[in-house]
């Protein structure tokens, strides 16, 4: 059924999704086949049935850079006590995906980016602030994915991607990263609000709190429930409520129970509806205007259920944040 929710920066109600099968952020293969999946679940046809004009891009195509960890050459950038992992490919596959959400964006076309790791997060911020520098972001995650490379334990770039669009830590970058100098506007520490953290690195800590970033945890989520947090997010990122909401979200945000098949999973998330219902929210607002998928990997489920229950989530969260309603 056509939805009924509106978005102020698309009345033509077109939506192009982006596909960035990319694993490099991180060592886990099997990721880089979350688009894949996702589409194979019907989420075009799912988006289409709401009323949406889905057209598909595919950044990656013939790239040779959507290939698993295991087929690529591992290279390890250290510099004094900066350390990060496959700086090459991942610069290289963020910058196109960059090009295309930037496109997509400027031509007034809602991006709907779909992973792949967190890594391409990058790619997706700094590429819809080119077209709207006053946008502002909700990150949905277990993880607040702000190290810099003096800070991360791992030196895996999906633990990077709030860092780089916020240009943190500039000297210390790979010079494969160059391309951010080329974005148009950085993220500001006032435009980012956090839901869903349970599992922040003491580097990210020091990061949230120096910076005063809205960082709201499962602790919060249990003192005031959902619908407050996401009041809370909004006020302190979208004062005004009238700036276009940029949505990444990581399913790993969710409890495990919901999605077992992701690559770094903590126990304690959202429960189903908690997740279902931030998009919502965002949503009916009327100021959604761009969302982000990532970490589904079917690989790592240990049945079919598992796998099954990982997609389903994932096409949830765009369907919800699309329009669909439970009545």
């Amino acid at each position: 059924m056509e939805t009924q929710v509106n978005y102020n920066f698309y009345p033509n109600k077109e939506v192009t999704i982006i596909s960035a099968p990319f694993s490099a952020g991180q060592r886990n293969g099997g990721v880089e086949k979350g688009p894949k999946y996702l589409l194979k679940h019907g989420l075009k046809e799912d988006l289409e049935a709401l009323g949406w004009k889905v057209s598909l891009e595919e950044p990656l195509k013939d790239s040779g850079l959507d290939l698993p960890p295991s087929e690529i050459s591992q290279e390890i950038f250290e510099a004094g006590n900066s350390r990060m992992r496959n700086p090459t490919i991942v610069g290289q596959a963020t910058e196109k995906i960059f090009e295309t959400v930037k496109s997509v964006a400027h031509r007034k076309v809602f991006p709907l980016t779909i992973g792949g790791d967190h890594a391409i997060g990058m790619s997706t911020l700094a590429g819809f602030l080119d077209a709207y520098p006053d946008a502002c972001v909700l990150w949905i995650d277990a993880h607040a994915d702000i190290n810099t490379p003096d800070t991360s334990p791992s030196g895996n770039l999906h633990g990077f991607p709030v860092s780089f669009a916020m240009g943190l830590k500039r000297d210390l970058w790979h010079k494969q990263f160059d391309w951010l100098d080329n974005a148009r506007t950085k993220l500001l520490a006032n435009r980012i609000a956090y839901i869903g953290l349970r599992d922040v690195d003491a580097g990210e800590k020091v990061i949230l709190r120096e910076l005063g970033i809205a960082a709201y945890s499962m602790y919060h989520v249990d003192k005031y429930g959902i619908a407050k947090v996401v009041e809370m997010a909004l006020s302190k990122i979208n004062p005004s409520g009238k700036s276009p909401v940029h949505i990444s979200y990581d399913v790993d945000a969710l409890d495990p129970l919901f999605t077992p098949a992701t690559g770094t999973p903590v126990r304690g998330g959202l429960t189903f509806r908690e997740g279902m219902y931030i998009v919502e929210a965002v949503a009916e607002t009327g100021n959604l205007a761009a969302l982000d998928i990532v970490e589904c990997n079917p690989d790592l489920a240990i049945s079919n259920v598992h796998e099954f229950d990982t997609i389903a989530a994932g096409c949830a969260i765009a369907k919800s944040a699309l329009g669909e309603t439970l009545v």
